[in-house]
């Protein structure tokens, strides 16, 4: 039997979902409406897979990843949610996620990314892989001076380009920090690195010149 622990704070799209794969002869789901009674159970029991919801009361998918993670729970973790996941990918898969399904999905798609996790298969939707960047950016800018060139590598990591494209959204320090579990000290300190490396000064010209660059989509906002 495949045991799984569905986490979401709507209780109408958890139990919708439990019918769903319960129609599957081999699954059961135990549903639980919030991260802290998630964690009461799995200090006394195990699953075959998790389904988490990204963005709850209290403590997100994120943050319930690494929890389940520090107590010893080693069984895949799914987040299943009908938010974008793309600017978080590397702080999720660094959580320890095993992969993603959509809330939208078909029946037949949910199942299957099920038992692909429980086979140990990573489970990334195509349209998430086409907006995923390369780990590292690297642009090449040549400046022309009077009476040389001068060609300037700017590397710009993945963290740093998630930030950018929060900064873009207009969040703010304390907004940004708490999406990376850092402390809005920490994200003022990777801004100045960021700033030093795009040679500007402000967040509009960081973000102009990210853009501009393609380290960011134009979209972004």
């Amino acid at each position: 039997m495949i045991k799984i622990l569905l986490v979401d704070d709507h209780p109408a799209v958890g139990e919708g979902s439990k019918l769903m794969i319960e129609k599957e002869e081999d699954m059961k789901v135990t549903i639980v409406e919030s991260p802290g009674m998630a964690i009461d159970i799995l200090h006394d029991e195990h699953f075959s897979l998790m389904l988490f919801d990204l963005r709850m009361k209290g403590m997100n998918g994120i943050e319930l990843t690494k929890h389940v993670r520090s107590i010893g729970q080693t069984a895949p973790v799914l987040i299943y949610t009908g938010h974008e996941v793309g600017p978080y990918f590397n702080t999720l898969m660094e959580a320890g996620v095993s992969g993603f399904i959509s809330k939208t999905s078909s029946r037949e798609e949910l199942i299957q990314a099920i038992r692909y996790g429980v086979d140990g298969k990573a489970v990334v939707p195509a349209s998430l892989l086409r907006q995923l960047r390369k780990m590292e950016v690297r642009i090449e800018e040549t400046e022309i001076t009077s009476s040389t060139e001068e060609q300037q590598e700017i590397s710009i990591n993945s963290k740093e380009q998630e930030i950018l494209i929060e900064v873009a959204k207009g969040k703010s320090n304390k907004e940004i920090a708490s999406l990376f579990y850092n402390s809005p000290r920490t994200i003022e300190y990777n801004l100045t690195d960021i700033f030093k490396k795009l040679q500007v000064k402000t967040r509009a010209e960081a973000v102009l010149k990210s853009k501009q660059w393609g380290i960011i989509p134009e979209e972004a906002k």
